[in-house]
């Protein structure tokens, strides 16, 4: 069998597609984690500062998740190359990270 045309491969259109929901999901995680490492507790005594911080590395961490999740789908993973996964797997771990220090 021999591969498909040029002009048959849709690669690129699919590549389009699925990068989407792949770059919305990293925008997600980047605005959480964003916003869990700019909030700064008042003192030991700020229980909502910390459960703020809690609250955003939680909801990156989903978000990376989610996007690691598309990730790994057999379509997707043929279609879209595995540096696509790294920025939001960056913030996931920045997050987990700032959810073990600060919160």
């Amino acid at each position: 069998m021999t591969a498909p045309s040029p002009e048959d491969d849709d690669r690129g259109s699919l590549r389009l597609v699925l990068a989407a929901p792949l770059t919305l999901l990293t925008l997600i995680a980047a605005y959480f984690c964003w916003t869990a490492l700019t909030i700064t507790p008042s003192g030991t005594w700020d229980d909502d500062a910390y459960a703020g911080i809690v609250l955003s590395s939680v909801l990156t961490l989903a978000a990376a998740g989610s996007a690691a999740a598309l990730w790994l789908s057999p379509s997707v993973r043929r279609t879209m190359p595995w540096w696509w996964l790294l920025p939001a797997l960056l913030l996931g771990t920045v997050a987990g990270a700032r959810w073990v220090v600060g919160g």
